[in-house]
Order: structure tokens, then sequence, then C-alpha cells
């Protein structure tokens, strides 16, 4: 139903910064809960981020909570998420996604392609 287009991952080191973009398609975007998720090689596919359709609700998973932040920008149909002080287990493809709710995770159904975040050790 929306279209979803990735950008920003790559190769970087531990401690350093990333920030991914994720642009939208369509006039209903601003209607529209988003999420970040990833998934390394061979694990389960985990939320990272969440964040309601006005951007006044947000969720981190533990695991970020307090390097990662996750906002969007409804004029521009663009939603991202600011990565700091990376770490090597934060290796992986990370999925912006697409949802009528916030809440559950399990609720998103549009996904973009992926983009691949390596942090070195």
């Amino acid at each position: 139903q929306v279209q979803l287009v990735e950008s920003g991952g790559g190769l970087v080191q531990a401690g350093g910064s990333l920030r991914l973009s994720c642009a939208a398609s369509g006039r209903t975007f601003e209607s529209y809960a988003m999420g970040w998720f990833r998934q390394a090689p061979g694990k389960e596919r985990d939320v990272v981020a969440l964040i309601s359709a006005g951007g006044a609700s947000r969720y981190y998973a533990d695991t970020v909570k307090g390097r990662f932040t996750i906002s969007r920008d409804n004029a521009k149909n663009t939603v991202y998420l600011q990565m700091n002080s990376l770490k090597p287990e934060d290796t992986a493809v990370y999925y912006c996604a697409a949802g009528r709710n916030t809440w559950p995770p399990g609720g998103y159904d549009s996904w973009g392609q992926g983009t691949q975040v390596t942090v070195s050790s």
C-alpha cells in the first residue's frame, strides 16, 4: 500500500554514528505509524524503534535506548533513524516499515528493501 525506500547504510567503526533515511510514497504518509527493525544473519527480526503517525509517541528497544533516535518529517514523507555510539552487535540489515497502528510491532505490514549496517570492532 505504501512504498518505502531506504538509504544511509554502510560501514562504520565502533563508536561512530550513522543516519538512516526512509522515503515513503503516497499522500497518506501522515496517517501511518513508522518503525525501524533489524535482522542479523541467522537471527530473528527485532524491533528497534517505533514512532506514531503524529510523532508524539516513540518506543525504543532496550538495546538501543539512549543511543538511537527515531524521528519523522511528515511534510517530506520521510522517517529517520539517527544511530550514535554504534557497537559491533548493531550490525544487521535494517528495515523501514509502516503500519496503521504504532503498537504492536507485529502489525507493521509495509516494508522497505533493507539496508546493510556494518559496525567494525
